[in-house]
C-alpha cells in the first residue's frame, strides 16, 4: 500500500505539473475559469489544439511512470553565472534568463517578466514535486521595476501564484495571458489586474511594444479535473528593436503554428524556445520539442537568433541534466549552423545583440 500510495502522489504531481496527462473520459464539470463563445478551438467547456493529440489516459502515465529509463539528476547543479543584477532600464534590447522558463526582457525602455518562478518545487504541494536544482539567476529583490509580466500558460512550473501575487504587490504590472488564467491568477491575490485574451488577440503595451497571442501545441491544468480549461499560448513581441518570439511549452505537431508567425510578422529578431522536457518521446511529442524539433522551428520562423530555456532547473522527465545541450549541439550541427545561432541560457546568463544600434 506505502509503494503504491508513493506511485499515485508521484503520479498526482505528474499531472498536474506538465499537464500532459487527462482521462479517456473526461468527468463532467463545468469551467471554474471560463465561458465563452464555441470556437475552433474551445467546445464550451474545454480547449484544443485543432488537428493535434490531446490527453494521453491513466494507462499510458503508469507505462511511462514504472516503465524506468529515468536519468539520474544531482540534487544541485549551480549555474556557472553570478546572478544577474539588471539596469533598472535598457534602451535597447536585454535578455536574462532566470531559470527554466522564466526570463526577464528589457528592451525600449519596458521591463517585462515571461512566466516567473520563484517556487522552490514546480509542483502543487511544497513537500513533493520537482525541485530547483539551481537557484534563481535574478534574485527577485533585485528584479528592476517590472511593467508587464506574461504568462503562457497554467502548469506549475509556468505560473507560480505567490510569486505572481508578491510581483503584483511589490511591483503593480500588467498581466498579460490567455483565457481563463485571469481566475487563476486572481485567486491568488484578487486584486491583480489581468488583461486575457484568445490565439490571434493582442495587448498594446505602449512605447512601441505590443504583446500578441499565438497558438502552441499543449495542454493546461491545475488539478485533476480542470484538463484544458484554461488556455495556453505562445507570446510574439514586437518592438522597436526587432520582433521577439517566446514558446513556453509546444510540441513541434505539423509545425502550421510556425508557419503561420513567420507569415504573419515576417522573420523573427529573437527567438526563446524550449529545448527540454522531452523525453520518452511516445509520451512527450505532442507536448513538448525536443532539440531538434526546436532547431527546426528556429529555421520555419527565420529566426535570426535563438535561446534554448526550459532546461536544468526542473527534473520533469527522463533525460538528464545536460541531455538537451548534447542534443541541441548535435542539431545544429546537422542543420549546418554556426553554434552562436542557437545557444543555451543558464540561470544569470545575460544575452544582448552584438550590434545594439541595430537592436
Amino acid at each position: 500500500m506505502k509503494r503504491r500510495g508513493l506511485i499515485k502522489l508521484a503520479s498526482a504531481v505528474t499531472v498536474m505539473t506538465l499537464g500532459g496527462v487527462g482521462y479517456a473520459a473526461h468527468r463532467r464539470s463545468s469551467n471554474p475559469y471560463y465561458r465563452g463563445p464555441v470556437s475552433d478551438h474551445f467546445d464550451g467547456t474545454r480547449f484544443f489544439s485543432p488537428n493535434q493529440p490531446q490527453d494521453k489516459d491513466l494507462a499510458e502515465l503508469a507505462r511511462w511512470q514504472l516503465g524506468g529509463g529515468r536519468e539520474d539528476w544531482p540534487a544541485r547543479w549551480p549555474s556557472p553565472f553570478p546572478p544577474d543584477a539588471p539596469p533598472d532600464r535598457v534602451a535597447g534590447l536585454r535578455v536574462v534568463h532566470i531559470g527554466h522558463a522564466s526570463l526577464l526582457i528589457q528592451v525600449a525602455g519596458r521591463n517585462i517578466l515571461i512566466d516567473p518562478v520563484y517556487a522552490k518545487r514546480a509542483s502543487p504541494v511544497g513537500f513533493a514535486g520537482p525541485k530547483r536544482a539551481q537557484p534563481p539567476g535574478i534574485a527577485f529583490e533585485a528584479l528592476p521595476p517590472i511593467d508587464a509580466v506574461l504568462v503562457t500558460h497554467n502548469h506549475y512550473d509556468h505560473l507560480d501564484g505567490p510569486t505572481l501575487a508578491r510581483l503584483w504587490a511589490e511591483h503593480q504590472p500588467r498581466f498579460v495571458a490567455p483565457l481563463g488564467n485571469d481566475a487563476i491568477i486572481r485567486s491568488y491575490d484578487d486584486t491583480a489586474a489581468v488583461e486575457t485574451r484568445d490565439w490571434g488577440g493582442s495587448v498594446d503595451l505602449g512605447d512601441g511594444l505590443t504583446v500578441h497571442l499565438t497558438p502552441a501545441y499543449h495542454w493546461s491544468a491545475r488539478g485533476v479535473n480542470d484538463r484544458r480549461m484554461a488556455l495556453w499560448c505562445a507570446f510574439v513581441l514586437t518592438t522597436p528593436h526587432g520582433t521577439l518570439y517566446h514558446v513556453g511549452d509546444t510540441g513541434y505537431g505539423d509545425g502550421a503554428i510556425f508557419t503561420q508567425v513567420r507569415e504573419r510578422f515576417g522573420p523573427i529578431r529573437l527567438a526563446t524556445l524550449p529545448i527540454g522536457a522531452y523525453e520518452p518521446r511516445w509520451f512527450m511529442q505532442a507536448q513538448h520539442m525536443n532539440p531538434e524539433e526546436a532547431v527546426r522551428a528556429a529555421g520555419v520562423i527565420g529566426a535570426e537568433q535563438a535561446l534554448g530555456h526550459h532546461w536544468g532547473t526542473f527534473r520533469l522527465t527522463n533525460e538528464g541534466i545536460e541531455r538537451p545541450v548534447e542534443a541541441l549541439a548535435a542539431a545544429i550541427e546537422a542543420a549546418g549552423l554556426p553554434p552562436e545561432r542557437f545557444l543555451t541560457l543558464r540561470p544569470g546568463q545575460v544575452w544582448q545583440p552584438a550590434h545594439p544600434s541595430n537592436g
